[in-house]
């Protein structure tokens, strides 16, 4: 009777018990999509010829813990068909770049970085140029692809 009865309570532990450790531990089996199109907007928002800024958030859900992660970005539109979009992020320490219509440079505050209108670095510490998303328009919109 002992025996049996242990074996019944095991077996009625596990059918009650495994559902609710599967749902602890589900969210840190799922899958993370890192890669996703953002909609910047109507096209038509940004001049041609004047780097215009973007900001947004994206949320990322890491099991149980969701981290909301600040975006910004430069569209450079060269022409009606050129657009370029960079990301406002400094290449040497990791400060937010801003334009400067006055010297037609983006600057970084961390130890005086500079870059021309296409990215490339002018002046400073900056090992690389500015990092420039894959661009896409559809309906007249403009989307880049944003990979974390």
């Amino acid at each position: 009777m002992k025996v049996v009865s242990i074996f019944l309570g095991t077996i009625m532990g596990a059918v009650l018990g495994l559902p609710g450790i599967g749902y602890l531990i589900s969210p840190a089996r799922s899958a993370q999509t890192t890669d996703d199109w953002v909609s910047l907007g109507p096209l038509d928002n940004y001049q041609i010829g004047l780097p215009t800024r973007f900001n947004f958030t994206r949320s990322k859900i890491n099991g149980w813990e969701k981290n909301v992660y600040s975006y910004g970005v430069y569209v450079f539109r060269n022409s009606k068909k050129e657009i370029r979009v960079f990301s406002d992020i400094c290449t040497h320490l990791g400060c937010r770049v801003t334009w400067h219509s006055d010297i037609q440079e983006y600057v970084s505050p961390c130890h005086n970085g500079h870059f021309d209108i296409n990215g490339d670095v002018t002046k400073g510490p900056p090992p690389r140029p500015l990092a420039q998303y894959e661009v896409r328009v559809e309906e007249g919109n403009l989307f880049i692809h944003l990979t974390s």
